[in-house]
């Protein structure tokens, strides 16, 4: 068996879908592991990194490959016919992808639909990276800020905290809500489900309060978050224009899989924030929960600054690297028969079934 690691190729993407201890953990599995040139080198991973570890570095590890670990979809022509693709492949799109991958023969695992039971918390990919996403928010919002996070007191005066404002406390939001608080911030946040109050307010941020709202309807059997009906809607929409006057950063993370992101943040509600405040959109990517966010760039609206950075994890890319790596390693592990030394996935198991796209045309080749 042949593992293949490709050089990420999506602008701003800087991880690695391999690190030298994962590669290690592969070739325990029966694997041979080949990496492409420099694959590792933005989050951090040299290629002499990998050679230690006992990867082999190849121009055209993809094309060899029989089970190709990747961050993002790679180029699906430089695949062979019969190999296995597994990565963030982005099914809710509206694109071709897994009817490209059946014609090709490529059977494909993507690891955004990753089932929320207890057996695949190791592989649970979206939260590992959520989770870092949540944290390079406050620091991309604690740069832009013009001022300090904690209360100071010197002789020269008091400096007053600022204000932090999280809506959606899933892994991203309780992230920001740790990280924020140990900058010394004063944090509130903002969630559908009624259980985020308790986590909340463990991590020692207030929890803002919308009274009309179903709690039977406010996550699905999965545990996400669903997106409420009118009359909450406009209750959160009261509540948020009542605290943003008083708020400095708003980090926002509400994410419903394959929907848009729900729209939190009008560009009234930005507006009537105080100058010099921050807004990063973590759900830019999928429409975005501020209206004035655009992907990828910084707007400012009178004084405030809107950040869309689609690419947060990357921005911490050799943690987030490695935490996905090991995600991934996980994951292969049920794909292999380890009797055989075979790639052979057994699609009886619910991890297996549910993050496949294609199994049955790609088998069928």
């Amino acid at each position: 068996m042949l593992a293949g690691i490709p050089k990420e190729t999506a602008p701003r993407e800087r991880r690695v879908a391999a690190t030298p201890d994962s590669v290690k953990r592969l070739l325990a599995m029966g694997f041979e592991v080949r990496v492409e040139p420099d694959a590792g080198t933005a989050a951090g991973y040299t290629d002499a990194a990998y050679a230690e570890a006992g990867a082999a570095t190849d121009p055209e590890a993809l094309e060899a490959a029989d089970l190709v670990l990747a961050v993002q979809m790679p180029a699906v022509g430089r695949l062979k016919r019969g190999s296995m693709l597994v990565g963030l492949l982005a099914p809710f799109g509206d694109d071709d992808g897994p009817t490209v991958l059946a014609a090709a023969g490529v059977e494909a695992f993507a690891m955004e639909l990753m089932p929320r039971i207890t057996r695949a918390q190791a592989m649970d990919a979206l939260s590992s990276q959520s989770n870092l996403a949540g944290y390079a928010a406050v620091v991309r919002a604690a740069d832009l800020f013009g001022r300090a996070f904690p209360m100071m007191v010197t002789a020269a005066g008091t400096i007053a905290p600022a204000r932090v404002l999280i809506l959606g406390a899933g892994v991203a939001g309780l992230q920001a809500i740790a990280t924020a608080r140990r900058l010394g911030a004063v944090v509130s946040a903002m969630d559908v489900r009624p259980a985020a109050r308790e986590q909340v307010e463990s991590l020692g941020a207030s929890f803002i309060e919308v009274d009309h709202r179903q709690p039977s309807l406010a996550e699905d059997e999965g545990g996400y978050a669903r997106e409420m009906g009118e009359d909450y809607r406009r209750e959160q929409a009261d509540k948020l224009a009542e605290t943003l006057a008083r708020t400095n950063i708003v980090i926002t993370t509400a994410q419903i899989p394959g929907r848009p992101a729900p729209r939190l943040l009008s560009a009234d509600m930005v507006r009537a924030m105080p100058p010099g405040s921050v807004v990063v959109d973590i759900a830019v990517a999928q429409g975005g929960n501020c209206e004035l966010s655009r992907a990828d760039r910084i707007v400012e609206e009178q004084g405030v600054f809107i950040v869309g950075d689609s690419d947060l994890p990357s921005r911490v890319a050799q943690d987030a690297s490695a935490l996905y790596a090991r995600n991934l390693v996980n994951f292969a592990e049920l794909l292999v028969d380890k009797e055989r030394g075979t790639l052979a996935p057994d699609y009886d198991d619910p991890i297996v079934s549910a993050t496949a796209l294609n199994p049955k045309d790609a088998s069928d080749g």
